[in-house]
């Protein structure tokens, strides 16, 4: 079978669309099918590198780091348009989108869709709600979601919020896999002492840990404030923070006015084949985001043997069971009685390792490849 995939951000971003783009990639790569990349060119440059196609592009001003195609430029397009794949596969809303529309309608080929951002939660911290509203933004979702021949959301929640816009293509519940291979390697006890020293962890410190982007979304703010609780029952107490973006400056300047310099840690953007060591050598993985379609975080933690304490939200159902491989909090003062219980109790903490690490096999790449290629095979049969 022949695949497009589009998509506005791809590596070397480091983001749930190009993690969940690159092991779709590879995945059907190893299964013989001939698959191409459309992506924007960070660069600006239009070029090709083996299946990646880079578009065009310039910097727009209303997100770091986004970008759209420049206009007219179809080149790269009509080269894809000779190659003409069976299928679209499209992972973002906006410039590759639009590439895809072209694409397909010159050569009649049907268009699936991922759903993977809730932008009415995004669009209040870009603009504050001024410029576009989330009444807007779910008219717009709609809109563009019914132009589709069908749409993968990766949670029960997303598929629920999807319909109540209003959405009346069909939509594929299909859980985002990862490499678990990659998070169920151990970490060598000279890398673990390296990484300790680097970060002026001591080995007798207890560190809880937040991997993702530094996006307000992300509501890290909570976690700070919940974990100023918690440094006062536990003294020897570390928070690392990994990862980058726009609140990244914010976050430090919370972290200053509480005055929790000597608690918590910021690594800043650590490198893809990396991630697992710092969910290895963590206690725990923390995070109070609701903003998630899926949080392959969560994921990314559990098969690294960290169990999970977060806020709750309907994304996590099914990925966190309660008192089994972690726990989730609805009244914030839970928040510290969870983690004290947890690293207060070492039998506790075993099981719970234990039960992350078995709960994550329904959620490996090959599965999740199968599951879309299954769904492929609908949509084309279906034309």
């Amino acid at each position: 079978m022949k695949i497009l995939i589009t998509t506005d951000t791809y590596l070397p971003t480091i983001n749930g669309v190009v993690t969940s783009t690159y092991n779709l990639y590879k995945e059907l790569k190893n299964n013989n099918h001939d698959v191409k990349i459309l992506t924007l060119s960070p660069t600006g440059y239009e070029k090709i590198v083996g299946d990646i196609y880079y578009l065009k592009s310039f910097s727009i001003g209303v997100y770091p780091n986004a970008r759209i195609k420049v206009p007219f430029c179809n080149k790269i397009l009509d080269e894809l348009i000779k190659w003409r794949p069976n299928l679209i596969h499209s992972q973002t809303e906006f410039s590759t989108l639009l590439a895809a529309k072209y694409i397909a309608n010159k050569i009649n080929i049907p268009q699936l869709h991922t759903y993977h951002t809730m932008y009415e939660e995004y669009l209040g911290y870009l603009f504050r709600g001024r410029l576009i509203k989330k009444s807007t933004a779910r008219l717009i979702t709609r809109f563009i979601l019914n132009t589709f021949d069908g749409v993968i959301a990766p949670t029960e929640k997303t598929k629920n919020i999807l319909l109540n816009y209003g959405v009346n293509k069909p939509i594929h519940i299909i859980p985002t896999g990862i490499d678990l291979n990659r998070f169920y390697q151990p970490i060598k006890s000279t890398e673990k002492r390296e990484i300790l020293s680097r970060l002026g962890i001591k080995n007798t410190d207890k560190i809880i840990t937040y991997v993702g982007r530094i996006g307000e979304e992300k509501n890290i703010s909570e976690i700070l404030t919940l974990f100023h609780t918690v440094t006062e029952r536990i003294k020897n107490i570390k928070l690392l923070i990994v990862g980058d973006g726009p609140y990244l400056q914010n976050l430090k300047e919370e972290v200053y006015n509480k005055e929790l310099q000597e608690k918590v840690i910021f690594t800043g953007m650590i490198k893809p084949e990396e991630i697992y060591k710092y969910y290895k050598i963590a206690e725990l993985f923390v995070t109070a985001s609701t903003s998630e379609t899926q949080g392959l975080t969560y994921i990314e933690a559990l098969s690294s043997g960290c169990p999970v304490v977060c806020k709750y939200d309907p994304c996590i159902d099914g990925i966190i069971t309660q008192g089994k491989n972690g726990f989730f909090y609805k009244d914030p003062q839970e928040f510290s009685h969870y983690i004290n219980k947890i690293l207060q109790n070492t039998d506790l903490k075993s099981r719970l390792t234990q039960e992350a690490i078995r709960t994550t096999k329904q959620y490996s790449s090959d599965i999740f490849t199968h599951k879309v290629v299954e769904t492929y095979k609908k949509i084309l049969n279906s034309k």
